[in-house]
């Protein structure tokens, strides 16, 4: 039988859509309220020229950036995180529609994991009517995706952003062990 660890703190990050950058300005303060700074910050994409999705209901052209928290987390905290990031998004809402969507998620050192509302057979349930979802794995050097990876995350920039949060969380790694 195993024996039961605590989990190893993991990389949190954000990723955020906006149609203007006040909006998304606004997103970022609030992360920054209740995650601390942010370490990394990834260039806006056109998020709408990859899936015209999230257009009508954002009201215009939606574009994405991610962010990396600089302060490591437990992964348990990964339903409670997006239960705050809901509360956000509901409170920037305008008539009801969504100004911002934030999808958080952890960085470990063979995963990048997301958290979502909706229940789909490849997402694990958590708590609170939050799951989990394997979107990314990292083998041989490089994050690969799953037949149910969305679009934007196969791109090479969000890897290129990803490898780049993955190095940065690898040298915290080694930080943790002197401190345990």
């Amino acid at each position: 039988m195993g024996t039961a660890m605590q989990f190893e703190p993991e990389k949190l990050i954000c990723a955020v859509l906006y149609t203007d950058e006040a909006t998304a300005a606004r997103a970022v303060s609030r992360l920054t309220a209740l995650y601390g700074a942010p370490d990394l910050e990834s260039e806006p994409y056109c998020f709408s020229e990859i899936s015209p999705y999230y257009d009508a209901e954002m009201g215009g052209t939606v574009y994405r950036k991610m962010l990396s928290f600089a302060v490591c987390r437990d992964p348990q905290e990964l339903a409670a995180i997006k239960q705050q990031t809901n509360a956000i998004e509901q409170e920037m809402a305008v008539n009801g529609r969504r100004r911002v969507n934030l999808d958080a998620g952890f960085v470990s050192p063979g995963r990048l994991s997301l958290a979502t509302t909706k229940n789909a057979g490849h997402r694990i349930p958590l708590f609170g009517g939050i799951y989990a979802e394997l979107t990314l794995f990292y083998a041989r050097r490089a994050w690969h995706p799953f037949p149910w990876t969305y679009m934007d995350f196969k791109l090479p920039q969000v890897h290129a952003f990803l490898s780049d949060v993955r190095r940065i969380y690898m040298q915290q790694r080694k930080e943790f062990s002197v401190t345990r």
